[in-house]
């Protein structure tokens, strides 16, 4: 399974061009996808990314809701305001105006790889977020039980 990993700051440029880390645009092929998708985070001031597959979890999921719940409503807005994205041969996207505004960007876009999905974040605001996290994950005594995936070892 391709993932994304890691972190990357790009220039954005005066058209809000910016650059999609090569291997986040490798996962993307190996997914198949048909571009980029983004959204508005609705918990941290940063813009959600993925591919086909991991916005079609989040459709199944969402579907799988009460359909006129308050929490499908809730969540549906993340479609709504979903933006799908071609990378150009130049492996850019172009942000549209709104996300480069909701997240507070100026001229770096930070890439954030989650595994299936990632986060594009303001550089500072970032920092600060993942300086919060690990300092949390440390008080917390964060661990992780591994699951394999197999069903067996390893």
């Amino acid at each position: 399974m391709a993932v994304f990993l890691s972190t990357f700051a790009n220039k954005i440029d005066r058209k809000g061009r910016v650059s999609v880390p090569a291997p986040f645009r490798a996962v993307l092929d190996r997914q198949a996808s048909t571009g980029i998708i983004l959204y508005p985070s609705f918990k941290h001031p940063c813009i959600e990314g993925s591919g086909d597959e991991r916005i079609q979890e989040i459709v199944d999921s969402i579907d799988a809701l009460d359909a006129f719940s308050d929490e499908a409503e809730n969540l549906q807005t993340i479609l709504a305001d979903a933006r799908q994205l071609t990378i150009d041969s130049d492996g850019r996207i172009v942000m549209p105006p709104e996300l480069l505004e909701y997240a507070g960007f100026a001229d770096t876009a930070t890439f954030v790889g989650l595994g299936k999905s990632f986060q594009i974040w303001e550089p500072s605001a970032f920092e600060a977020h993942r300086d919060r996290n690990r300092v949390r994950a440390r008080e917390q005594g964060a661990t992780l039980r591994i699951v394999p995936r197999d069903g067996g070892g390893s």
